[in-house]
């Protein structure tokens, strides 16, 4: 007879997170504290209210809105201090949770406005999620962290933050995304920078089929050549009576990632209830999905909580939750050896008592 999966239990699960961004996940204590040092005014300044906030905002069931909340972690996060302090923390809430590997997106020219250059951003980064990762292996709660560089797909500096991911391929960055507001902005603009990043073989995943279609989804894959796709919940577009078009074989039958984000998804409008998520489905026809957080302070969530809904809300089991977590990890950009060793000693074994 299994254990229940109760929070405490689903809190001990070791969890692997493929799609999250640094700037959505900021404390909100840190956010307040370094808003107060350089003057940046908030909506409230009791943390438990921005929180609340934060939520409600983006809680708006449209994308360009839910990134419009960005402005006020992205304003403490200028300087060294603020880059070192929530690169830091972010790994250390992400080992609280259970995580033993993700990889954390962010995009460089967000943050110059304190007077850093691009590289001295990823490297301030680097730093901080370094100094993060040995203080949880200090703890007994080890997690390793990748790093995705971001371009935003709306801007003209995608290109420079593709020639940075290649800079630090060595250094911590284990790929690369295109972020921003999707509709409007396809993927195929930045056609340049994907061949660069082909040519040196650094791996991309791209945002796409949330706030867009499957032509954006056919973009990422067929012209652009991405290896995993961030979200692509309409893929469901091209699935009728369980019978899959053809954009949606290719998907399946060659195993690309599906980095599925539900709450970040009901929030954006992508999707209308946990209930009724795509996950579910494209899980049951074998799709390579996988679960995740999109921005922990903005969708007020945590891995725990995105499994527990799932196990309420659409009758998930610990083996669909391994399942998820195994399909993270062997999509992770990381090299095979290590993904295997981290399914092998660290996944399985921890579900062990469960499944």
């Amino acid at each position: 007879m299994t254990a229940p999966l109760t929070d405490t239990a689903l809190r001990r699960l070791p969890k692997a997170v493929l799609h999250d961004h640094l700037d959505g996940g900021l404390r909100p204590a840190t956010v307040v504290e370094l808003s107060a040092q350089i003057g940046h005014q908030l909506p409230t300044t009791d943390p438990d209210e921005l929180a609340a906030w934060y939520v409600a905002a983006a809680d708006s069931g449209d994308l360009v809105r839910y990134i419009a909340t960005f402005e006020h972690t992205l304003a403490v996060m200028q300087t060294r201090e603020g880059l070192l302090r929530t690169a830091e923390e972010y790994v250390l809430d992400l080992a609280a949770d259970g995580v033993v590997y993700a990889e954390v997106r962010y995009a460089p020219e967000l943050m110059l406005r304190g007077g850093l250059g691009l590289a001295e951003v990823v490297e301030t980064v680097q730093e901080g999620l370094a100094a993060g990762m040995a203080r949880a292996a200090a703890a007994g709660t080890p997690v390793r962290v990748g790093t995705l560089l971001c371009g935003m797909r709306m801007f003209d500096r995608v290109r420079e933050a593709a020639d940075l991911a290649v800079a630090f391929r060595d250094a911590g960055v284990v790929g690369f995304d295109i972020a921003g507001a999707e509709d409007g902005f396809p993927p195929a603009d930045h056609l340049d920078a994907f061949r660069h990043l082909r040519a040196e073989s650094v791996p991309f995943t791209i945002h796409a089929g949330e706030a867009h279609g499957l032509p954006s989804i056919h973009q990422a894959l067929q012209v652009c050549g991405a290896q995993r796709i961030g979200h692509g919940v309409r893929i469901t577009e091209d699935i009728v009576d369980g019978k899959l078009g053809r954009l949606a074989g290719w998907v399946r039958d060659r195993r690309i990632a599906l980095e599925m984000c539900p709450t970040s998804n009901l929030q954006t409008g992508a999707a209308t209830s946990i209930a009724e998520h795509p996950i579910t489905a494209l899980k049951d026809l074998g799709f390579r999905v996988t679960l995740n957080t999109d921005n922990r302070l903005v969708s007020g969530t945590t891995m725990t909580r995105e499994m527990a809904l799932l196990v309420e809300h659409a009758g998930w089991t610990a083996r669909d939750l391994r399942t998820v977590t195994v399909n993270a990890l062997k999509s992770a950009f990381l090299p095979y050896d290590e993904r295997t060793a981290l399914i092998e000693d660290v996944v399985l074994p921890g579900y062990a008592e469960l499944v």
